[in-house]
């Protein structure tokens, strides 16, 4: 449901309807019941991929060595991830040649969790658990296949589980800890992170903006007063959302440069 929805049911309905999960869960557009089922939140994350397409068309199609404004901004969007991601864990060299996976990673995270506060959207892509799940599953791949890469299938699993300079009585303990720690943790903390941070937010902005108009319009009188309160309350965690938003891109792809360093280098 969008906060338009929230509106319109209590006008219907009368009284202040909070969120709820549900909104997560909205009622399918076409072909219900079926391995094609699409509802508001495909749409959602169609519109999201349909906008970072385009934007990168526009900043692409015609470059040029002195740059339209699009193209300026686009070249600084993927020098922010070469420079302040890439090779800033990874080092040069090999920072550039895993620019492009985290710059996907970035950009296709930030596109799913800014929606959130998009007009007439207001729902991230990211918000159910499909989309944070392919993102970790990406990661997953690549920091395993990066280290299959570079060190060779035994010697990568070997140092992951086994790390040198320990007492092999510890390995009882400490093979099962890495194991966890490394193969199961790692995609499950990415995914659990990054969807619960865009539920809450969720949840927060349309607590705040049903509040307002159920305040406002219906409440009235001295009540309307806390209606100013929740409506700045509302433009506020709008904001803070956008920040999240662009945090929750930002810590993904730097722990997925993070994981594939780890992997690629000896302990």
């Amino acid at each position: 449901m969008t906060l338009h929805s929230y509106v319109t049911a209590a006008e219907e309905g009368g009284g202040f309807h909070a969120p709820s999960l549900a909104d997560f869960f909205p009622p399918a557009l076409f072909a219900e019941g079926t391995l094609f089922e699409f509802n508001r939140v495909m749409l959602v994350r169609l519109i999201a991929v349909a906008g970072l397409v385009l934007f990168f068309w526009l900043a692409a199609r015609r470059a040029r060595l002195v740059p339209s404004r699009v193209q300026s901004l686009g070249e600084m969007a993927v020098d922010f991830v070469r420079t302040g991601i890439a090779e800033e864990t990874l080092g040069r060299e090999r920072g550039r040649r895993y620019t492009p996976l985290l710059a996907v990673i970035f950009f296709g995270v930030l596109a799913m969790n800014i929606t959130g506060v998009v007009p007439f959207l207001n729902l991230a892509g990211s918000s159910v658990v499909g989309v944070p799940i392919v993102f970790a599953a990406i990661a997953y791949v690549a920091f395993i296949r990066a280290g299959i890469k570079e060190r060779g299938t035994g010697h990568f699993f070997r140092d992951q589980l086994f790390p040198p300079g320990v007492p092999k009585v510890i390995y009882i303990l400490l093979t099962p800890l890495e194991f966890f720690s490394t193969f199961i943790l790692r995609p499950v903390t990415l995914t659990v992170r990054l969807l619960a941070n865009m539920i809450a937010g969720h949840l927060l902005l349309v607590l705040c903006f049903s509040a307002t108009h159920y305040l406002f319009f219906e409440a009235g009188g001295p009540l309307a007063l806390f209606g100013v309160v929740t409506g700045i309350g509302g433009l506020a965690f709008t904001l803070l959302e956008i920040f999240i938003a662009t945090l929750q891109a930002y810590i993904f792809a730097l722990l997925t440069a993070v994981y594939i360093q780890l992997s690629v280098e000896a302990h």
